[in-house]
């Protein structure tokens, strides 16, 4: 089944029918057009581009922009690999998807798994309290400035430096992250909306990627 871009809407509250709640995200996802089918004969591995948000011939890179006009597609941004994901859904139906072709929430089904890939919030500097949890000195005995501290960092005569990997106060989130059977709760295809069960990475407006 090949994967479809999205953009995360936001979050709210679904009720089942039976009356229970859940925190769910919004996500519009597609129609995208797949630009580009690459194999292991040609290009070493078997993956599906797929471009999302419209885009202006005269912002595209020309590089880039060959790949809209060998697709005779509308030139996209986006752009997104999906390894391995050389068919789709239809109906009941497993097809090969084609250059030009159109990826829709159709190959979806409510109440099925899914992956989710996106960019986590940036949260800039953040100490490790914040960052890693840490726990933090005590608040009396001397130490009223030490309650947010990491405390030591390095070893002593040996090996007399700081371990590669310690966790340390630094830049937190910004990157991508993958959630694994991530459940759709409900599907609405006039306006290609995905409810997906709990929180996801990402910001409002961000792009998220969809697949099996």
């Amino acid at each position: 089944m090949a994967g479809i871009i999205g953009k995360k809407l936001g979050m709210t509250r679904f009720f089942t029918e039976e009356g229970k709640s859940f925190p769910v995200t919004l996500v519009e996802a597609g129609p995208c057009v797949v630009t580009q089918i690459k194999t292991v004969e040609i290009d070493g591995y078997d993956a599906v581009q797929v471009g999302y948000f419209s885009r202006k011939e005269s912002k595209t890179n020309k590089s880039i922009l060959g790949i809209f006009k060998k697709a005779n597609v509308e030139t996209r941004q986006g752009l997104t690999e999906f390894r391995g994901q050389l068919t789709i859904t239809d109906g009941e139906e497993e097809k090969p998807v084609e250059v030009g072709s159109e990826l829709t929430i159709d190959q979806f089904k409510a109440g099925e798994k899914v992956r989710i890939r996106g960019k986590s919030k940036g949260k800039g500097f953040a100490g490790v309290v914040k960052r890693y949890h840490f726990k933090g000195g005590p608040g009396s005995h001397g130490q009223g400035d030490k309650l947010r501290s990491r405390g030591s960092v390095g070893a002593s005569s040996y090996p007399s430096r700081v371990i590669k990997g310690m966790k340390m106060a630094g830049r937190m989130g910004g990157e991508n992250r993958t959630l694994r059977d991530v459940q759709i709760l409900e599907i609405d295809r006039e306006k290609n909306l995905l409810v997906l069960k709990g929180p996801i990475p990402g910001a409002i407006n961000s792009t998220i990627r969809i697949w099996n």
